[in-house]
């Protein structure tokens, strides 16, 4: 069992998993018993230069980075030296350009919700390449994914086009950035899980796609090496807050780091986290899944132990912790995120009122860029009470639309679904979803399972734990909820949800 609290005096050796995430950076002290001796988050800022525009200044990330882990290991006296590998977990999709001389980027980083590159994508929809896109990489045409923001940074960024040509630029998601810094610039590397998210990656050989760079305009020289999840990456060197010769031992997406964290390690196994965003993710084997409903195939995780990749359907919704956000400091709805839950709960339902967060364009299963969030349904009773209710509610409807098209991808239902992530821990939203799914839920004990999967997938690379057995040992249920909805309520729940939707598709 994971708990935040050990004894030191039992283990000296502790992997350090850190968290890269949209809003900020979070550092796990891991023992060899799987409990978190010691954490610490640290946030940064978010840049909105244009509206749909988002980035961030990848120094603000580095710092992040330096600060967390510096400070987790002073909650729990950990010295360097007692680090015996490092597990990377990131945001995915976002990407930058940076200098291979100097390590200085060219651009700040692009977040992954930023909508920028909405135009360019849609020129390559009306060249008819969304088959030929979706069928090489499994995903759909979207600003949402890498390569388009590679090829925007090329095109804007002066000199870069150039630059990159002559091998002078390196390319990568905030993994590969991270790697190349904790190393001192001597690994350009990637795992299988980021560079499917990239959108130019094919996923049946699983290498860098010709086709997909020439129609993002993207060389191969700023690419990084991919590699297994549980792959030694490289060793730290020339840090000031660590010692060299540490391992980088486990890197993956943060969805399928969750995935792993909640040792989904089998066909028909899933999760969902409720984060900046809401994904789900379902583990289906060794055989990608091809969606008819708009669902993305993705890499789960390769092993270096086993002969084939393991694969995911994935479906994701922008906006989810982010609208109780946006509720907190656009609007002054509330003070703290934390005071959502008692708000929603002070009502019975949303009186009416529906909110449809597309305030990025909606993902999966609609995928419209130029779809906007709305608020409908208002009337002189309304309250404060019932918006965050319909906020709560939106949650778990986005997420009950991507489970119902995975089910179907699938021919079967699912019995459960692991939940994880900061919002997680609201136990109004989580009996919400059980409502409007059908499916129980399954909360951990510990929820920040996306940690875990960097740190259990940096064990394996270093032998910290033998098999996927033992770490299966360390997940324990915190608390299960049941639908209490009758069929025919949620029937009718979904339907007047479909008709805001359609509202906010422009």
């Amino acid at each position: 069992m994971i708990t935040e609290k050990g004894d030191l005096a039992m283990a000296k050796k502790y992997i350090a998993a850190i968290d890269q995430g949209t809003t900020g950076t979070t550092v796990s002290l891991v023992g060899e018993e799987g409990r978190v001796i010691a954490k610490h988050n640290e946030e940064y800022p978010q840049i909105f230069p244009q509206p749909g525009w988002v980035e961030h200044n990848p120094s603000d990330i580095w710092r992040s980075v330096v600060t967390s882990m510096t400070k987790a290991m002073e909650k729990g006296s950990v010295s360097g030296n007692e680090i015996v590998a490092i597990g990377i977990t990131n945001q995915r999709e976002t990407v930058l350009l940076w200098d291979k001389k100097t390590s200085d980027p060219v651009y700040n980083a692009v977040v992954w919700q930023c909508r920028r590159t909405s135009d360019f994508c849609n020129t390559l929809k009306k060249k008819k390449l969304e088959k030929k896109i979706y069928s090489k990489t499994g995903l759909v045409i979207d600003a949402y994914f890498s390569a388009s923001k590679i090829h925007w940074l090329l095109e804007n960024v002066n000199g870069a086009k150039k630059r990159a040509k002559n091998g002078e630029l390196a390319a990568g998601n905030i993994d590969t950035f991270l790697i190349w810094k904790l190393t001192g610039g001597k690994s350009h590397r990637t795992d299988f899980s980021n560079a499917s998210r990239t959108m130019l990656m094919s996923l049946d050989k699983c290498t860098w796609d010709k086709d997909m760079m020439k129609i993002f305009s993207v060389p191969g020289e700023v690419l990084p090496e991919i590699c297994a999840s549980d792959e030694i990456f490289g060793y730290t060197r020339g840090l000031s807050f660590l010692p060299d010769g540490i391992p980088i031992s486990g890197v993956a997406g943060d969805q399928q780091a969750a995935l792993f964290g909640q040792t989904c390690f089998s066909a028909g196994e899933a999760k969902c986290t409720f984060g900046t965003g809401s994904f789900l993710l379902m583990n289906t084997g060794t055989k990608p899944k091809v969606s008819k409903h708009k669902l993305l195939t993705t890499v789960a995780w390769k092993l270096k132990r086993d002969r084939n990749v393991t694969y995911a359907l994935e479906g994701g919704a922008f906006i989810c912790g982010a609208a109780v956000q946006w509720l907190r400091d656009g609007l002054g709805l509330v003070h703290k995120a934390s005071e959502m839950e008692g708000l929603a709960g002070s009502v019975a339902d949303t009186g009416g009122v529906e909110f449809v967060p597309a305030l990025t364009g909606l993902g999966a299963p609609h995928w419209n860029q130029e779809a906007r969030g709305i608020i409908c349904g208002l009337t002189r009773g309304t309250t404060k009470a019932h918006l965050a209710r319909a906020t709560l509610e939106a949650m778990a409807l986005q997420n009950t639309e991507i489970l119902i098209s995975m089910q179907r991808d699938l021919g079967k239902s699912l019995k459960s679904l692991r939940v994880d992530g900061g919002a997680a821990v609201n136990n109004l939203l989580m009996q919400t979803q059980a409502d409007y799914l059908g499916v129980k839920i399954e909360r951990p004990e510990i929820i920040e399972t996306t940690s875990a999967g960097a740190a259990y997938l940096a064990g394996l690379g270093i032998g910290f734990w033998k098999d996927l057995n033992q770490i299966k040992t360390v997940w324990r249920v915190e608390r299960e909820f049941v639908s209490e909805m009758s069929a025919k309520s949620r029937r009718e729940r979904l339907n007047r949800w479909q008709t805001a939707i359609s509202r906010a598709i422009l």
